[in-house]
């Protein structure tokens, strides 16, 4: 069998594995080493192409796929840099435990470190941050070889789904000519057709006199909570909820544990708490004695303070994917075993408790806090705040939002309330990054409809390559694109009592304008100048085609006001709320 045979059934094999392992979608950026592996793909039936040209993007588009479909995406690109701009999304992806195969092209071991074009070195390009590498053998046809790629494949796309899911990486190294011989038996295996190998997989599990002890903990604590992280398991949220009831536990939901806009809930659910949490008299009054925490750390820095300055509390850590979620250094038991799994196995060992007294002054606050913060509705300038509480209301049921870091996701935590809408909330929050933004909720799109982006001028402008996917594959999203001429987020912080080199060095105002962006990429742009506007524009895009961006424009300085005042407003209601309690006690 000559060369381009070897090639073909050797890449043909492998395709048809990644398809009967269950990838139905693939990113691909074109060049010229992966040659054989994209004109393959592209002949399999089965398989759902994307083809992106800048790889940076095209790793973050994969990630946003396989985010919301909760399931592995496969990558391909060529050899050298390209490969090396892969690196961003595959550390999200690894540390928000988002499942991707990524496919390198590579030259063969006689052309590398001796000076050959776009050759560099990509054995373990990715160190640490994928969860298994692979250097791929030379394309093969002898049988057993045929085999090992099959199995290869079928074990990358295991490894990727194993909990806690991950990026795995494999590398190609392919000798020319590169293109393969494709014909009507491509595909066509000699051998289990429906797949090479079926890897079963569970979840961790705890015995059941670990159940019965932790159910024992748990029913004596007088003032426990239950602390709700990024999350999204299937069942988790009822399953919560239910152990919370008998608990008698506040839970304590970030916006992205999905519990914010779940239809299953009792009083049970504490959304407030960021702003709470900022009230001293209100952290000293809430001092819990036990605090469970599910997935990972929480976005609100409010919250994460609150835990850390309760370290007598016993501080039980719970994680599927047996990892190491304590930055705080301040737990005392971490329980490796499937969330979900344990919620139920411990409903079944409790009964309900009758004491409400902690609850209630949670419940209490809550309320009270939450009259607050809708007070920025009154506010007639344009407004963050004011932005973020008006999207429960104006999201349409079951539509996606998928949010940019720095001051967004925070916004979003403190002003986006409980509701029943059944509003799925996405956001890259696991290396915190600003970058890939627009092109991760593009490939989200692709799964999720209606589609919504909140995100910041910088981060816009960190991924503005992202918005070709829109025009490339017909995606349908609107983008809330909140401009405060730079970076709003270090207005919270302690470099803002610098103000010498405060603006350059982290104010940075861009001073641009998107709309010229937006146009050359197909999209409608309309920066609003007033609340009617912005309503207006936003019931608009409703059931639109394509990419709109609406531009709303607010002033960093007056942003930091508005929340400062928030928080001395809720304060003080808690403190006369606190009071009112002594005095009738």
């Amino acid at each position: 069998m000559n060369h381009q045979e070897a090639l073909t059934t050797y890449i043909a094999a492998f395709v048809a594995e990644l398809s009967a392992a269950g990838i139905e979608d693939v990113v691909i950026s074109p060049g010229s080493r992966s040659t054989p592996i994209a004109m393959v793909m592209a002949e399999h039936p089965d398989l759902n192409l994307f083809v992106h040209v800048d790889e940076r993007s095209a790793a973050y588009f994969a990630l946003g796929i396989a985010k919301a479909k909760k399931k592995p995406v496969a990558v391909l690109c060529t050899s050298g840099t390209a490969a090396a701009n892969y690196y961003p999304a595959i550390i999200e992806a690894g540390i928000s435990r988002i499942p991707l195969i990524v496919l390198t092209a590579d030259r063969p071991h006689e052309l590398r470190d001796v000076g050959a074009p776009q050759a560099i070195d990509q054995i373990h390009l990715y160190g640490h941050n994928v969860k298994w590498f692979v250097e791929m053998s030379l394309p093969d046809s002898r049988e057993e070889m045929i085999r090992y790629s099959r199995t290869v494949c079928a074990r990358a796309a295991a490894t990727a789904m194993k909990y806690p899911s991950g990026p795995v990486h494999l590398n190609f190294p392919l000798r020319e000519p590169l293109i393969p011989a494709l014909d009507d038996r491509l595909f066509n295996l000699q051998e289990r057709t429906e797949g090479f190998v079926d890897i079963m997989q569970g979840v961790l599990t705890l015995p059941d006199e670990a159940i019965q002890a932790m159910a024992s903990a748990l029913t004596s604590a007088k003032r426990g909570i239950i602390v709700a992280g990024p999350l999204e398991e299937n069942g988790f949220a009822s399953s919560v909820l239910k152990l919370a009831e008998l608990l008698k536990f506040p839970v304590l939901a970030d916006p992205l544990s999905q519990l914010r806009s779940c239809q299953q809930d009792s009083g049970l659910i504490i959304d407030a708490y960021d702003t709470i949490l900022r009230s001293e008299e209100a952290k000293a009054a809430l001092e819990p004695d036990l605090i469970i925490r599910f997935g990972a750390m929480p976005v609100s820095k409010a919250t994460t303070i609150f835990i850390k300055e309760n370290p007598n509390a016993r501080q039980i850590v719970i994680d599927g994917g047996g990892g190491w979620r304590d930055p705080l250094i301040s737990a005392s038991d971490m329980v490796y075993c499937d969330e979900t799994y344990l919620c139920n196995a411990l409903v079944k060992h409790l009964s309900p408790s009758k004491s409400t007294e902690y609850l209630d002054m949670w419940r209490n606050i809550n309320l009270h806090t939450k009259e607050q913060i809708k007070g920025v509705r009154d506010l007639t300038e344009l407004s963050e705040g004011k932005l973020f509480h008006l999207l429960a209301d104006m999201l349409p049921k079951g539509a996606a939002l998928f949010v940019g870091n720095s001051m967004p996701i925070r916004d979003l935590d403190t002003f986006f309330l409980k509701n029943d809408k059944k509003i799925r909330v996405l956001a890259n929050r696991g290396a915190n990054g600003i970058d890939g933004v627009v092109s991760a909720a593009m490939g989200a799109a692709t799964v999720h409809q209606p589609m919504y982006l909140v995100l910041g001028d910088l981060t816009f402008f960190h991924d503005l390559n992202g918005l070709i996917a829109a025009k490339l594959f017909e995606l349908n999203i609107t983008i809330l694109l909140v401009n405060n001429n730079g970076g709003g987020i270090f207005s919270f912080l302690p470099q803002a009592e610098q103000p010498k080199h405060f603006e350059k060095l982290f104010g940075t105002p861009l001073d641009l304008d998107f709309s010229h962006a937006v146009k050359m990429y197909g999209g409608t742009f309309i920066s609003v100048k007033d609340w009617d506007q912005y309503q207006q524009a936003f019931n608009e895009t409703k059931g639109q085609q394509g990419l709109h961006v609406i531009e709303v424009s607010t002033a960093r300085d007056r942003n930091l006001t508005e929340h400062r005042d928030l928080w001395k407003s809720v304060s003080r209601e808690i403190r006369n709320l606190l009071d009112d309690a002594k005095n009738d006690g």
